[in-house]
């Protein structure tokens, strides 16, 4: 499954969360980084939930890109 994950500045590192997954997130020293360590927290995260016997929130999320004043 692909989902969308939005990565932020947050101070000297950077912090990325998953909408569709609330409670995911994960930090990191750079964007690569942060992205290795949500990757993780995301398989992490789904396995609880199937251990758990609860559903696995599908993918919905979008993220675009917009222009503002071009």
């Amino acid at each position: 499954m692909e989902y969308t994950v939005v990565v932020e500045p947050a101070g000297d590192n950077y912090s990325a969360y998953v909408p569709d997954l609330p409670g995911c997130v994960a930090t990191g020293a750079s964007v690569e980084d942060v992205r290795r360590e949500i990757a993780a927290a995301m398989s992490f995260h789904i396995e609880g939930l199937q251990e758990a016997g609860l559903p696995v929130p599908p993918p919905r999320t979008v993220a675009v890109a917009v222009l503002v004043g071009a």
